[in-house]
């Protein structure tokens, strides 16, 4: 599947991930501004692998180049994951933050979460992203505990309640 719409900024494809977008997708996670300081032990060392983009339901946002050819940069990309449901993944490029990128990969998952049948799909917030998961229509639901020594910090969680359309 994949969709097409115009932010500002210009167009923005999304698609699905494939094999090769992997290191791509490790970059962006690694250089995210998000992660700076004393949130850095949570993404030292991550990896985006082949295995786990053909094991989840992973979509890419690209710079549409062309009319038909959305070969561009990737700008951003989530994970869902189906069994439990759960939104694993969800960056942008720092510097392209404010565009509606992060609203488009949600919209898009959405919809792929509906399409798969799910009502509900849960997601474990970076604590700085907490703002933007209420924004874009997440309850949150509770609270999950430290994970030392990579993620030392309890981290809000959240839920989108899917509903048939």
């Amino acid at each position: 599947m994949s969709s097409r719409t115009s932010p500002p900024g210009g167009p923005i494809a999304i698609r699905r991930a494939v094999a090769r977008d992997a290191k791509r997708l490790t970059r962006l996670v690694r250089n995210s501004g998000a992660y700076e300081g004393v949130y850095a032990a949570a993404v030292a060392g991550y990896r985006v692998g082949q295995d786990y983009i053909e094991a989840h339901r992973t979509f890419v946002a690209v710079e549409a180049v062309e009319a038909d050819a959305p070969a561009g940069r990737i700008l951003g990309f989530y994970s869902l994951v189906l069994a439990p449901p759960e939104l694993d993944l969800l960056f942008v490029a720092d510097d392209v933050q404010g565009r509606g990128i992060g609203r488009l990969l949600v919209a898009h998952m959405l919809s792929e979460a509906r399409a798969a049948g799910l009502d509900r799909v849960k997601v474990v917030s970076h604590v700085p992203a907490e703002d933007f998961y209420h924004r874009v229509g997440a309850v949150r639901i509770g609270t999950a505990p430290a994970n030392p020594p990579a993620v030392p910090w309890d981290r809000p969680e959240f839920e989108f309640r899917i509903t048939p359309e």
